[in-house]
């Protein structure tokens, strides 16, 4: 009799099947989904304000005979993840499709992992790598984490459509990027100090992703059709850097804990990008590096660089730094076990320029 080897340290990665990128391919969508092997029905999960986007979606997948179903999702709470989960449940579909911003790709991701469906990614602006990775970020009670999830089956990325989002979606997406750069120092410190264990092919790609957006910093600009092409990718190899990691290392560290972190305390709390970014400058510099640098590529995209320039008190600046490390004890930064106190953290922020 033939005994099995045990298996030690498995390790799984699972990429998006199919990404697609240009002018116009949102239309394609019912081709895709045909491709892919699939032939049914598709359940479309929008924001109200791309609707009309959604549209053109459902409109794809009814050319290619699909029966469409369609919910609305207002915020990235529990209590709405799991009202557009019930949908999902009541309506069976085959797929489930993000289409519009963080919110609407977070939703649909939570359902489909929840309801264990294949998902779609159909981004209508480039602000964050949520719309690759195998996570979904989630507020529950004075909470905000990102929580394991499908990584999309495939990624349908209409330039036309993501450069006629806000700017500040785009430059969003750029402050995202560069943190990239402290996330993966981060991930490093711990694998020196705690011998967590590192990819160097995934710690890699996030740097390559960041290292776009330092490059082209310059040549960025307002609805150009290219601009959102190359913020779109970086933010794609982000995701798939993820995706190889097997974690969200490669792409969140201790300037994503300062984001969440205003995300509870701060009444109305900024974009997600943009919060990481104005975090990068300050992690930097704890990491010793060229913070001044990271700022200067911010202000070139248009990204906040102050509290100010944010919406953010600066009271709650402070306070988040205080408490940023608190939030993933287990996720070893530059924050260190402790945490700031109230004197280094006012001292970071006025240092640096954010307040």
């Amino acid at each position: 009799m033939i005994q099995k080897k045990q298996v030690f340290r498995l390790h799984r990665i699972e990429l998006p099947r199919q990404i697609v990128v240009g002018e116009g391919v949102i239309s394609l969508t019912g081709e895709i989904s045909k491709e892919l092997g699939f032939s049914d029905s598709a359940a479309i999960v929008t924001g109200p304000n791309v609707v009309k986007v959604a549209r053109i979606v459902e409109e794809s997948l009814q050319e290619a005979s699909f029966n469409v179903s369609m919910v609305e999702g207002t915020s990235a709470t529990l209590e709405e993840a799991e009202r557009v989960r019930e949908f999902i449940h009541e309506t069976k579909p085959e797929i489930v499709m993000g289409v519009g911003g963080g919110k609407s790709v977070d939703l649909a991701k939570y359902a489909a992992t929840k309801e264990n469906l294949f998902f779609f990614s159909i981004p209508t602006a480039a602000s964050h790598d949520g719309i690759s990775s195998p996570f979904c970020s989630i507020k529950g009670e004075n909470t905000r984490h990102s929580v394991i999830a499908k990584t999309p089956l495939a990624i349908i990325g209409d330039t036309e459509i993501i450069a006629k989002a806000p700017r500040k979606l785009l430059a969003s997406g750029c402050a995202d990027l560069v943190a990239k750069l402290t996330a993966v120092k981060d991930w490093q410190l711990a694998h020196r100090l705690k011998n967590e264990p590192l990819s160097e092919s995934a710690a890699s790609l996030a740097l390559l992703a960041a290292q776009m957006i330092f490059d082209e910093a310059d040549t960025i600009k307002v609805n150009a059709v290219e601009n959102a092409r190359t913020v779109l990718k970086a933010l794609i190899s982000s995701g798939v850097a993820i995706c190889i990691a097997g974690s969200s290392r490669p792409a969140s560290g201790s300037e994503h804990l300062f984001s969440h972190a205003l995300d509870i305390i701060a009444p109305k709390p900024a974009l997600h990008g943009e919060q990481c970014g104005v975090g990068t400058i300050m992690m930097e510099f704890l990491h010793g590096g060229d913070w001044k640098r990271v700022k200067e590529t911010l202000r070139k995209v248009g990204a906040p660089t102050t509290a100010k320039e944010l919406g953010i008190n600066p009271e709650h600046i402070i306070e988040a730094l205080k408490i940023a490390h608190t939030l993933r004890p287990e996720r070893y930064t530059i924050l260190g076990k402790e945490g700031l106190t109230h004197e280094a953290a006012v001292k970071l922020a006025t240092i640096t320029g954010v307040i």
